[in-house]
């Protein structure tokens, strides 16, 4: 987008806004990929998060994965309920709190889990061919200093 001819240097400028930055390469990366999930598996975002959570980590509660797929629980809760019903996903009540539930990829979402991850890493692959190795590993290690820094 132009910048507008009104604004001067001291003013904010939301194109060197680095959240603003971040949002967009994030987003565009993200709908590129979705093509992938949404056309070939039909799934949403948060149905993808989901899943690729359970089967990089293993079981873990609705909890567990909302703060680490960031999600909020409404989006997490919608997404498992549709795993559920592809029968990609169980639930076991925790035998330490009967009021939480451990979810866990069925054999099946086992199967979509792999075929996905497997057309993931492909993806990963495209892009880190178009940017080069080296770009890739400074845009990885740059979001981690990003995120120490952000937490402290």
């Amino acid at each position: 987008m132009a910048k507008s001819d009104t604004s001067s240097n001291d003013e904010f400028d939301l194109e060197t806004f680095l959240p603003f930055r971040l949002h967009q390469a994030s987003e565009a990366v993200s709908q590129s990929f979705r093509s992938i999930y949404k056309h070939e598996y039909g799934m949403t975002r948060s149905e993808w998060r989901v899943l690729a959570h359970l089967g990089q980590y293993g079981a873990m509660t609705a909890t567990e994965i909302g703060r680490s797929a960031s999600l909020h629980k409404t989006k997490v809760s919608r997404a498992v309920f549709s795993l559920e019903t592809r029968r990609w996903l169980s639930r076991a009540p925790d035998q330490r709190d009967r009021r939480v539930q451990i979810l866990s990829l069925t054999k099946s979402g086992h199967q979509a889990y792999r075929r996905l991850g497997s057309r993931a890493q492909q993806y990963n692959d495209q892009l880190a061919k178009k940017l080069g190795k080296d770009k890739v590993a400074e845009i990885v290690h740059l979001a981690d200093a990003l995120q120490r820094v952000v937490k402290d």
